[in-house]
């Protein structure tokens, strides 16, 4: 297996052959160049405002490129689970905030006129046991009544009509879901805010941010840059410079292999409406095809991407692989690769202000829409500086239960076996 990006193949990647000089001064200061920043940066830029994105390594290099290119309705927790936490009123803000970004997605895509394959194919949740489809059931009618929303269940009997296998008991399907090809997207949404008149700067990484009275003095490794605002768009990268924040976050990994290309007739019976599949399981899977490749992910080590977590988890997610597609026992592993998501302690995604430093961070695996949509609508909240009232600002972002945590994840194996019991129980 080669420890490469099968995305970075699709498509030239920004790369650092030609560094732009940092900006002495700007309007906006953004760190991290993934899609939160770029596009805040695009919102930004339209309106007027200069800003510069700060990025440690080249731009789209983390998680933006990396992942499996699902622009997924919902958030990571169950929408009951939040209407509990928070309330109807702003369960439903926040469910709809998902709705609109995946319409952001798609309106970005068409204006800006990036070839990415975006595609509004819905999404598939699959049921690993019988119990996982009785609670299936029950979600059709409850976001049906709460939030207006349609989806649909498809039986154990006709599950082949949506998927390739008889392992699952059934299914959950919501036609809204998309995907694209997140390495053209990001790609695609970098060359939108540099046309929109963002500076684009990578190799800098942030390694300190000062406030002297009302501006922001922020050092990086090739120059500084002087700001009235920062915005923080790290997600699991976030670093040392923002302290506060890094202590919020957890970085996980997330593995993916690609297939070799199969044939349109084996491609069609794995997955004969090209959806983006999940399953129910806390540990869970996701998978789907792109260029009659079998794409296929999870969490199979929970600590952030290296050589031998990549190659670990090659291995493990092959096996998963095989155990839902028989099919694919022989087909031929061209590309295995890892990324880092954000984590939250709570699982929600959150906004807002530490400091006077913006952020919005915390995106739990659902990054390609929400991130798309925060960067745009923190953007907006800048601007107007009415950052308090966005929907994903009126909660708490929580620290760590005892403050048992300062960066280093070093609870993340037992977090992992925490999951596989609960998934072994439940």
């Amino acid at each position: 297996m080669k420890q490469h990006i099968y995305w970075h193949t699709t498509t030239q990647m920004p790369d650092d052959n030609s560094l732009l000089p940092i900006p002495a001064k700007v309007d906006v200061a953004i760190i991290g160049g993934g899609y939160t920043g770029l596009s805040a940066a695009r919102t930004l830029a339209n309106q007027g405002v200069s800003v510069v994105v700060l990025e440690a390594e080249t731009i789209g290099w983390g998680a933006s490129s990396r992942n499996g290119g699902m622009t997924l309705t919902g958030l990571k927790p169950a929408m009951q689970t939040i209407i509990n936490k928070y309330g109807r009123d702003l369960a439903k803000e926040l469910f709809q905030c998902s709705l609109d970004s995946v319409n952001i997605v798609e309106q970005i895509v068409k204006e800006e006129n990036i070839d990415c394959g975006f595609s509004r194919c819905g999404h598939l949740l699959t049921a690993n046991k019988p119990k996982h489809y009785e609670s299936l059931q029950g979600e059709v009618d409850f976001m049906a009544k709460e939030f207006g929303h349609n989806v649909r269940l498809v039986s154990p009997k006709d599950l082949r009509s949506e998927i390739g296998t008889d392992v699952y008991h059934g299914a959950l399907v919501d036609e809204v879901s998309g995907g694209l090809n997140p390495a053209q997207y990001v790609t695609g949404l970098a060359g939108a805010a540099a046309k929109a008149g963002a500076t684009l700067c990578a190799r800098a990484r942030v390694t300190k941010i000062e406030r002297r009275e009302k501006r922001f003095f922020i050092q990086t490794e090739r120059g500084n840059v002087e700001a009235d605002s920062v915005l923080v768009a790290t997600s699991g990268y976030t670093g040392n410079a923002t302290r506060k924040l890094q202590k919020k976050i957890i970085p996980i990994g997330s593995f993916i292999i690609a297939t070799e290309r199969l044939s349109d007739e084996l491609a069609y019976e794995l997955s004969p409406k090209n959806r983006m599949i999940f399953d129910y399981k806390h540990f869970l899977n996701y998978f789907r095809l792109w260029d009659n490749r079998m794409i296929f992910g999870g969490r199979a080590a929970f600590f952030p991407e290296n050589e031998n977590t990549i190659a670990q988890s090659g291995e493990i997610l092959r096996r998963e692989m095989t155990q839902i597609y028989p099919q694919l026992k022989n087909a031929k592993i061209d590309y295995v690769w890892g990324g880092t998501l954000d984590f939250a302690f709570d699982q929600m995604t959150h906004v807002g202000e530490e400091d006077g430093i913006y952020y919005s961070l915390g995106y739990a695996g659902h990054g390609v829409a929400m991130a798309t949509y925060l960067g745009a609508t923190v953007a907006e909240a800048m601007i107007k500086g009415n950052i308090k009232e966005h929907p994903f600002a009126k909660f708490d972002f929580p620290n760590a239960p005892l403050g048992l945590y300062s960066g280093n994840p070093w609870f993340l194996p037992f977090a992992g076996m925490y999951y596989k019991i609960l998934d072994w129980i439940e």
